[in-house]
């Protein structure tokens, strides 16, 4: 590992951008391609300071990265997901192990039906109408902050010697 506090203020870096995905999202129902270019363009130095090597470590980052875009853009062709989402859930493949964007995907589906539920719910009873428009930003940005919670905690107490 190159250095704990790179990979810690990385880590910080994207936490604060799955925030600004979330907040974009609740405001106008739009992730900004800005914001998924540099979560994906940020990824390589995330390799670099954890020390990630390039086969078959980054190679599998990659290749579930194009996995997920390519499913979840089937998805966007159906019009059963938005291009923000697609993109920022690819651009967060880059980051999390395999089998952690697997547990990502689950919370988001989990946290995502949810937050369907409430949606839903408000713009019947309160608004009386039926074409709510569901923030799922916010429910890829809440899996991925919780997936990436022990990294970001290992960060902390590194810091603050806690």
């Amino acid at each position: 590992m190159q250095g704990n506090t790179i990979v810690y203020g990385l880590v910080g870096a994207l936490a604060i951008a799955l925030l600004v995905a979330a907040f974009t999202d609740i405001r106008r129902r739009q992730i900004d391609n800005w914001l998924n270019a540099a979560i994906a363009l940020g990824a390589p130095a995330y390799w670099w300071a954890a020390g990630l090597s390039l086969w078959p470590d980054v190679a599998m980052q990659v290749g579930v990265a194009l996995l997920a875009f390519v499913v979840l853009a089937g998805l966007f062709a159906l019009k059963l997901m938005g291009g923000g989402d697609v993109k920022l859930l690819a651009a967060l493949a880059l980051w999390v192990p395999p089998l952690g964007f697997v547990k990502l995907l689950v919370i988001m589906s989990l946290l995502g039906g949810l937050l369907t539920i409430i949606f839903a719910a408000w713009h019947y009873t309160v608004t009386r109408r039926r074409d709510a428009k569901i923030p799922y930003g916010v429910a890829i940005a809440s899996a991925g902050l919780i997936t990436l919670a022990p990294m970001l905690e290992a960060g902390w107490r590194s810091v603050t010697g806690a």
